[in-house]
């Protein structure tokens, strides 16, 4: 499933190579010439340095902004300088985030409640991206939910996200975990996709796009869209130390800023062609799967939330699924408002107005 070669369709940072020699220059042509390579020089050394932000994500359709954002310069212009590693499971995130080995996470946001309630990390959901865009993906022989009954399903993380999802789907049918079926964890979707293919005993898994469309394509199939199942979902979303988002404020808005830019530049109809293109080459993805997989994206609703907005509906449901599966807060869910700051959202759609009426008016 490897997919062409796009890098022609890579935005290029163009580069001053060499300067015009100036000729015939004298007298206050010449004064004029010196005081504007001052300013010029006094300008730049006065130019704050890009401020690094370390990032872990899970590689999928809701981590090509960031992609974008590095390869169009857009990360540069609001003086951020990332450095994205991908994940091969939540742990490994979760973990590295709490340590402090990474500043911004981008997962399923249940994380950022499991941080939170089960490891005691202080953390912070300051974005929203998607509802999952899971569809519940079973082997060719799986004629419905109920036939599930007696197999193995496989999740990255038994008590989390998509496996809750996963277990809630199963549960409306009399299914409980651990009786009826048995929970594999497995990592990441490109991880149980491949499992799923290798070992046909791996009867289900929650797929979003690009691996469900490449699992259709090989013969596995859907039985529906986890949306359509339980209901709305905040599925993955971007969360940070609330100590680490405090001390350093700014620089998580001019991030989200730049991210949303990003977001913006790939959800515009007049960019498609060429965000399929960054599909194709930051996923390795088949033009086909590309294709396809844009289209899921840019769907509204269902697809890429416009300016990564949070789904507070979604998030509710996230508490309300934890609470019902994992028999958290008694059952009660907690408000949803205790996991959430987004003051750093709305600072960083007003960074974007603000950067759009200056260019606007030719600042």
């Amino acid at each position: 499933m490897r997919g062409r070669n796009h890098d022609s369709a890579w935005p290029r940072a163009r580069r001053i190579t060499g300067y015009r020699q100036a000729r015939a220059l004298c007298g206050l042509g010449v004064l004029a010439t010196l005081i504007l390579a001052g300013a010029a020089g006094s300008r730049a050394a006065q130019a704050p340095a890009a401020q690094p932000v370390r990032v872990i994500a899970f590689g999928g359709v809701s981590t090509v902004p960031l992609l974008i954002a590095e390869a169009r310069g857009i990360f540069s212009r609001h003086g951020v300088k990332v450095v994205v590693e991908f994940t091969p499971n939540s742990q490994v995130l979760r973990d590295g985030l709490a340590a402090g080995k990474y500043d911004v996470a981008h997962a399923a946001v249940d994380n950022a409640v499991a941080m939170v309630e089960t490891a005691g990390a202080d953390v912070v959901i300051v974005m929203g991206s998607d509802d999952s865009m899971n569809e519940l993906v079973v082997q060719p022989a799986v004629e419905s939910v109920a036939a599930l009954r007696g197999k193995t399903i496989i999740v990255d993380a038994p008590n989390t996200a998509y496996a809750l999802q996963l277990r809630k789907i199963l549960l409306g049918r009399g299914l409980v975990a651990g009786e009826d079926y048995t929970v594999k964890p497995i990592g990441g979707t490109p991880q149980r996709l491949e499992a799923m293919l290798q070992n046909t005993e791996y009867a289900a898994s929650m797929l979003n796009p690009p691996f469900s469309l490449q699992a259709r394509r090989e013969g596995l199939k859907s039985l529906g869209f986890a949306s359509q199942l339980i209901g709305p979902y905040q599925g993955i979303g971007a969360f940070a130390l609330r100590s680490w988002a405090r001390d350093n404020r700014q620089t998580l808005v001019r991030y989200m800023a730049a991210y949303i830019e990003a977001l913006r530049w790939f959800l515009d109809p007049a960019n498609k062609t060429d965000a399929i293109a960054f599909l194709a080459t930051g996923l390795k993805l088949q033009a086909g799967v590309a294709g396809e997989t844009y289209a899921q994206a840019a769907a509204s609703p269902g697809g890429l939330a416009p300016d990564a907005r949070l789904s507070i509906d979604g998030l509710k449901n996230v508490l309300k699924l934890r609470a019902e599966i994992e028999r958290q807060w008694d059952g009660t869910p907690p408000p949803a408002e205790r996991y959430y700051d987004l003051t750093y959202h709305e600072a960083a759609l007003s960074r974007l107005a603000g950067r759009t009426k200056s260019s606007k008016v030719g600042l």
